[in-house]
């Protein structure tokens, strides 16, 4: 028996070119996932390959470019998650752990495939993946389920899986947050508004029964009661809008337009559903609404980075880890001593 794990995060472009982020933007926005119609997807696909894909990568190209080996030699966003797989690997080690892990992105390189046949040729049978993403949203842990399945399917011998879907209450979580916020704390001092910032998704997900936005909620309720805030000294917001269609509000963006004129001018920002810093945290954030803020009459702002390869958050996804595997390493321990019982006399 062998356990591996497979670490799946958003993904990113191989290089901040208009090429690269073309082929990586066609991926994304191809997902029925990520872009859920009411009309039929050939539509959609004229929308994407006509319009789009021929206006948004030069921009957003741009704007990889200005974050590009900010955290390492490249895109953040790998920089940190390899840092995370490897210390996460190195962590299961110290502690006599024989499982494997793979790094994959739902989107880009590496890819799932890639990672779940390099699992495949270290002989594991048993599986276990595990998307980075604390809360669960149709969009980003349901289509990496969808991902991995996809790939499955094509194998004769498919290992016995797990899929953990979320992890958005843990404490151990929670507490890794709260620590991130008391240490930033510590060097620029408390602010008159902590802003939770998650991504956003069109408020039809939730009225269809997603429950991403409900985690989101929880996650900053037990963030806030944790630091001690009171319901005046945070707001929850929500941010990477794109299109017309109507998202799940209030949006960061307008929130930090209108704090100052609301006598706030000392705000943080923290993206809670990031575990890596990447685009969306280091540039949307930290530059773009950190100058809507400061425009409309802001003072002091600053970004609380993402949890990244901090130990406390390493020693936490290890846990998880173990702790779904659990019954695994029980029935390897139990096999292996039943098998040198049976050999002893030998």
């Amino acid at each position: 028996m062998k356990i591996g794990v497979l670490l799946v995060n958003l993904g990113t472009p191989d290089a901040p070119t208009t090429k690269a982020l073309r082929t990586y933007l066609k991926e994304f926005l191809s997902d029925p996932r990520i872009v859920e119609t009411r009309f039929p997807r050939w539509i959609w696909w004229l929308i994407l390959n006509g319009v789009i894909l021929n206006i948004r990568p030069k921009r957003s190209a741009e704007a990889y470019a200005s974050i590009w080996g900010e955290l390492g030699d490249g895109s953040p966003l790998m920089d940190v998650s390899l840092q995370q797989q490897q210390a996460i690997s190195s962590l299961l080690k110290e502690q006599n752990f024989e499982i494997v892990t793979e790094l994959a992105m739902r989107y880009g390189n590496p890819s799932i495939k890639h990672g779940l046949r390099q699992l495949k040729t270290q002989n594991v049978d048993r599986l276990l993946v595990l998307p980075l993403y604390p809360q669960y949203s149709a969009s980003t842990t349901a289509s990496i389920f969808d991902a991995v399945t996809d790939e499955l399917q094509t194998w004769r011998l498919i290992p016995e899986a797990r899929f953990i879907n979320h992890y958005h209450d843990h404490p151990a979580y929670i507490q890794a947050l709260a620590n991130s916020v008391k240490t930033h704390w510590q060097q620029h001092g408390q602010p008159d508004q902590l802003l939770m910032s998650f991504h956003g998704v069109p408020k039809s997900y939730l009225i269809n029964g997603d429950p991403y936005h409900c985690e989101c909620l929880k996650t900053s309720r037990l963030l806030a009661e944790n630091l001690g805030l009171s319901k005046d000294q945070y707001q929850v917001t929500f941010q990477s809008i794109f299109g017309r269609e109507e998202w799940l509000k209030p949006y960061t963006m307008d929130t930090l337009k209108a704090l100052p004129q609301q006598g706030v001018k000392h705000v943080q920002v923290i993206c809670p559903g990031f575990p890596a810093d990447c685009l969306e945290t280091l540039e949307e954030i930290a530059v773009e609404n950190k100058g809507y803020f400061m425009d409309a009459g802001g003072e002091t702002f600053s970004y609380i980075p993402a949890l990244n390869a901090h130990d406390d958050h390493m020693h936490f996804l290890t846990e998880l880890v173990i702790k779904h595997c659990q019954t695994w390493l029980d029935e390897g321990e139990r096999d292996g001593s039943q098998t040198a019982e049976i050999f002893k006399d030998f």
